[in-house]
């Protein structure tokens, strides 16, 4: 791995040292809006995060879920940009099932292609660089990853959300008939499934957050060669007016990719 994806790895480390902090006490929730919950934990790891990554890469713009829109509102003018997802799956953290993780992702030019995600509460630690291949680490050791070869959807498992099962994902995973289901929290986790191989596809049709929910996964898994657009096939566009996905998410292991657009737009 690279020293940019080093720094990447430590910062995060870093993080979720903080977050398990708050994990193993009792902690207030609060709500930013019905159903999206924020904690002690998301904050001080949102401010971590962004305080190490000015110094460490200075001029890159952080659009970080926890900071003031008014710290990143040219980003977009920008080459290089952070999405920073301190706490993905804060429903998970809050519920104390695990299933949550630190999310840095880079984007350059028009892809994103850096990625760090860190599961303290699972021990696992993923990284991965366009081009450069993406591993995962537990119990010390490191280990390349790459995404399955299995080509037809009804041959395979896919991954929904845990916490977002809306008739409309009802309907897709329906429709799409996979050999198996899974359900996880955290889009980041979610992510790596698909880039690690256990899964072929991670669907999230409708809205499906915003790009720091995306970026740092779009980048794991196209280094553990799959792909992630939108679920109409799009690339996800970085510097698009809005931060929301709102037309979806679709991670796969490529080979299941074009199938799984077409069943989605029949649904639509």
């Amino acid at each position: 791995m690279n020293a940019e994806l080093t720094l990447l790895r430590a910062i995060a480390a870093d993080a979720a040292r903080v977050i398990m902090e708050v994990y193993a006490r009792p902690f207030e929730v609060e709500y930013k809006a019905p159903q999206d919950p924020v904690t002690e934990a998301d904050r001080r790891a949102n401010d971590l995060i962004c305080e190490q990554l000015q110094k460490r890469f200075p001029g890159v713009p952080i659009v970080a879920e926890e900071s003031d829109p008014e710290t990143f509102a040219d980003y977009r003018d920008h080459d290089r940009i952070f999405f920073v997802d301190p706490v993905d799956g804060t429903r998970e953290f809050v519920d104390r099932n695990g299933e949550f993780a630190v999310m840095i992702g880079l984007v350059e030019g028009n892809r994103a292609i850096a990625s760090v995600i860190d599961a303290p509460a699972r021990g696992e630690v993923f990284a991965g660089w366009v081009g450069q291949g993406a591993v995962r680490v537990a119990d010390g050791k490191e280990q390349p990853i790459r995404v399955s070869e299995v080509a037809q959807v009804r041959q395979g498992t896919l991954v929904g959300s845990r916490s977002h099962r809306s008739p409309q994902l009802e309907r897709a995973l329906a429709r799409l008939a996979p050999r198996d289901i899974k359900v996880m929290g955290s889009a980041g986790l979610k992510g790596t499934l698909v880039a690690k191989g256990e899964v072929e596809a991670y669907v999230a049709p409708g809205y499906a957050g915003k790009r720091w929910d995306a970026c740092a996964a779009d980048a794991l898994v196209a280094a553990a060669g799959g792909v992630l657009t939108d679920t109409y096939g799009d690339a996800i566009d970085y510097r698009a007016p809005s931060l929301s996905n709102d037309r979806g998410l679709l991670a796969s292991n490529g080979r299941v990719h074009d199938e799984l657009v077409r069943a989605l737009e029949e649904l639509r």
